[in-house]
């Protein structure tokens, strides 16, 4: 009898990757930064989420030429454990605010006080990834088509996490949440300032 009570409480339990799936649906979002209010697909795709690489199709930073990082992204050790789930980029208020990559913007509004703008990137998959900028006021409506370095809003006073003014940009596909700065190039993230240098042996000035 102990066998056959056994055997159908395997066969009755969910699959143990149904159950992973839920937990990391139901516990990333939580931390730093609002995040993306857009509700996530379900199945198969939110599994894969986290493993599928990261395109370095960025063509602009969101923000400046090459913004001071003031918070890095610091992925969690559990589900519900604290971390830094995007980046701070150092921005006063009325910084415009860059679509990094083509795309689509899936959310421009309010969550919880704050001016949020997400943009789903076109190409990149399904589920898509998500850029979000926080906090920010949105200049584009939810579904407008932007093009990298359009600009969809401008850093808004307060609101921020910061402890100087800054603008939380975040990355996710599906639920799961991924490091912003993977999306920029070699180029594009190493650049620093323009130097001039001297053409054929003449001497700057």
């Amino acid at each position: 009898m102990l066998v056959v009570a056994l055997t159908v409480a395997a066969l009755l339990a969910p699959p143990a990757s149904r159950l992973f799936a839920v937990g990391v649906g139901a516990g990333l979002g939580r931390g730093e930064g609002v995040g993306d209010p857009t509700p996530a697909p379900v199945g198969a795709s939110r599994l894969r989420a986290a493993d599928d690489p990261v395109p370095a199709i960025a063509r602009t930073w969101p923000v400046g030429v090459r913004p001071r990082v003031l918070r890095g992204w610091e992925p969690p050790a559990t589900v519900y454990g604290p971390g830094h789930r995007g980046v701070d980029l150092a921005a006063p208020p009325g910084t415009p605010v860059r679509a990094v990559a083509d795309g689509r913007v899936s959310f421009a509004g309010r969550v919880a006080g704050k001016g949020v703008v997400s943009v789903e990137l076109t190409g990149t998959g399904d589920p898509p990834l998500r850029t979000t900028y926080e906090p920010v006021r949105a200049s584009v409506p939810r579904g407008a088509e932007v093009e990298a370095g359009e600009v969809i809003g401008t850093v808004e006073a307060g609101g921020s996490h910061c402890t100087a003014p800054c603008v939380h940009w975040g990355l996710l596909r599906g639920d799961a949440y991924l490091d912003p700065l993977s999306l920029l190039p070699p180029w594009l993230l190493q650049r620093g300032p323009s130097r001039l240098l001297p053409v054929l042996g003449v001497p700057l000035p």
